[in-house]
């Protein structure tokens, strides 16, 4: 198992090149051909973002209950929101990544673990964006530069080394079944309404619901990073979220390194 983990290791840093370029590749592959070109990675999260507010702080009313003073309701909502669109990217086209590079499998022989690094990559460019935006926003607001704020880049990198293994863990799956990507695009949307993207996972009244949540990684990031934005705290300061998702990052780490060890030769062959 160790021998396998190293592998992983070993061939991403090794094609630590490729991977970049290929990552760029993919974004100009995606803006190719749209005159707004890079731009549609801003536009469609932020009409997105737009609707979900107007429904819920204009129409439902939900964010005019905040204490006097407090942050406004749009700063809570993108803290929540912007990290989601990056998860959910991985749990839809970077769980299928196989099918999506099939040539870097079958021609060029591109180490598998690095393919998914590719598609994580190039996600994780548009999130760095679209975390931008959000300190402009932040800073628009006049909130302060405080400490808070530098647990921000911990959070995005152990987002990205969590979904890379997710995305190690499924797309092999997934190469050898579509089972496998069809449950996971399925899974989705009840992932999107049942993670706290959109309410505080702390309110919720019933206490072994919101234990069961802890253990879900999308919480996690979630609130941890409106943590830093909105509601000051630490990520750490929670021992059972962290505990929870500490456990599930472990979990996750051995299953993909099991599942690459059985399937990682069989992936060219199902291709």
């Amino acid at each position: 198992m160790l021998g396998t983990l190293a592998t992983i290791l070993r061939d991403n840093w090794e094609w630590r090149r490729q991977i970049g370029r290929l990552a760029i590749f993919e974004l100009v592959k995606k803006s190719r051909g749209a005159v707004l070109s890079w731009a549609w990675f801003l536009i469609k999260p932020g009409m997105y973002i737009f609707c979900f507010w107007f429904a819920l702080d204009v129409g439902l009313r939900v964010g005019s209950g905040g204490e006097a003073g407090a942050p406004p309701y749009l700063l809570w909502l993108c803290a929540g929101l912007i990290p989601w669109f990056f998860m959910q990217d991985m749990l839809g086209a970077g769980i299928d990544v196989m099918h999506r590079y099939p040539y870097l499998v079958n021609k060029i022989k591109f180490p598998l673990s690095g393919i998914s690094t590719i598609f994580a990559s190039a996600t994780m460019l548009v999130q760095l964006m679209l975390m931008a935006v959000l300190f402009a926003l932040y800073f628009a607001y006049g909130m302060p530069l405080d400490p808070y704020l530098a647990q921000v880049p911990l959070l995005l990198a152990l987002m990205f080394l969590f979904w890379d293994l997710v995305s190690i863990l499924f797309s092999q799956l997934s190469a050898i079944s579509k089972d496998v990507a069809n449950l996971m695009h399925a899974m989705s949307t009840p992932f999107f309404w049942l993670s706290g993207v959109i309410f505080n996972v702390k309110s919720v009244p019933v206490d072994w619901i919101q234990a069961i949540l802890y253990f879900n990684p999308i919480t996690f990031f979630v609130t941890s990073f409106r943590g830093a934005f909105y509601d000051k705290t630490w990520f750490w300061e929670d021992p059972l979220m962290c505990g929870g998702f500490a456990a599930v990052f472990a979990l996750t780490l051995v299953a993909a390194v099991l599942v690459y060890r059985q399937f990682n030769e069989e992936v060219a062959d199902v291709l």
